[in-house]
């Protein structure tokens, strides 16, 4: 469920993003040389009420009404077999980067931005392992905390290294179908998309050419590396019964997906609104062939997979 907040918060961020980034010159990649203060109390306002809205809402709406206990601990590294974690690093690394790109915007310089940028995603989740370790059914768990700090940490090292992001971190849901044999993954379309994790993918994208060298390649295509997981219902295992009734024996596996991609910010587009709308799209791994390997069914093609 936390996933969804995450997922939410990164909208906002996204959506902010997208606000700056209009406003930018002529090319998507350039940045002012000094600091403009208008739009740095803008960033820093708007990173700021995200940031307090947040954790308000986990105070005052999300723990109502759940029994606050001694702070406690929580050991779920093999829960959802670790779709989760890749939920936790997905969210920092974009949480990161969208940080970094608006101060960028804002004038500040590549050495600064990245300092305060880099721990954004790791700053912004912090507060939600916190809180779990202080109310009931729940609990502060080190492996988020390790997702958390794994995709802030991915960012800021590529960009400190290379000075730009040579892996993307990527998402992809496709319908599992299994919404139906319990409401706890979605009681409608939307919800599931939240909660079912047997239908979320998560992948590392890179430029073909930026990585081989190739100059017949096209710079916007790129390799994409997946994984998912199947036949999860609870977090750890599924139920014997359910209303009553013998539950299907699902069986729980990991997916690894071979696939390529395309890296929408290398697209040329004269108009800002293209180029700020292909920027926010490039968060989400577009469908392509891919090949499939698990452990119940072997190798698998897939004509189209998203």
């Amino acid at each position: 469920m936390f996933f969804m907040i995450k997922w939410l918060v990164n909208i906002l961020i996204s959506i902010f993003f997208i606000q700056c980034l209009h406003s930018q010159s002529k090319t998507i990649h350039s940045f002012p040389d000094s600091i403009i203060n208008s739009r740095l109390y803008l960033v820093g306002g708007a990173g700021t009420s995200i940031y307090v809205g947040g954790l308000s809402y986990l105070s005052f709406v999300w723990y109502k009404d759940h029994e606050r206990v001694p702070f406690h601990f929580y050991n779920d590294s093999q829960g959802y077999l670790q779709m989760d974690k890749f939920g936790h690093a997905y969210a920092a690394y974009w949480e990161s980067y969208a940080a970094y790109n608006a101060l960028r915007w804002a004038g500040v310089d590549k050495k600064r931005a990245l300092l305060w940028a880099g721990p954004v995603g790791f700053v912004f989740q912090a507060p939600i392992e916190v809180f779990d370790g202080l109310y009931e059914g729940w609990g502060f768990s080190w492996w988020d905390i390790a997702a958390n700090t794994f995709g802030s940490a991915l960012f800021t090292a590529q960009q400190a290294i290379f000075d730009e992001q040579i892996v993307h971190m990527k998402f992809s849901y496709s319908p599992s179908g299994h919404p139906k044999y319990h409401h706890i993954l979605g009681e409608n379309e939307f919800q599931s998309f939240f909660l079912d994790y047997n239908g979320h993918t998560h992948w590392l994208s890179s430029s073909i050419h930026r990585i081989t060298g190739i100059d017949f390649v096209p710079k916007w295509l790129n390799f994409a590396v997946g994984y998912s997981a199947n036949g999860m219902i609870f977090e750890f295992e599924n139920p014997t019964w359910y209303r009553g009734e013998l539950f299907p024996e699902l069986e729980r596996y990991r997916q690894y997906f071979f696939s390529l991609d395309i890296d929408l910010t290398k697209i040329p587009a004269k108009r800002k609104w293209v180029r700020t709308t292909l920027k926010v799209l490039n968060t989400v791994k577009i469908p392509f062939p891919a090949l499939e390997i698990n452990r119940v069914n072997g190798l698998i093609f897939r004509p189209l997979y998203f």
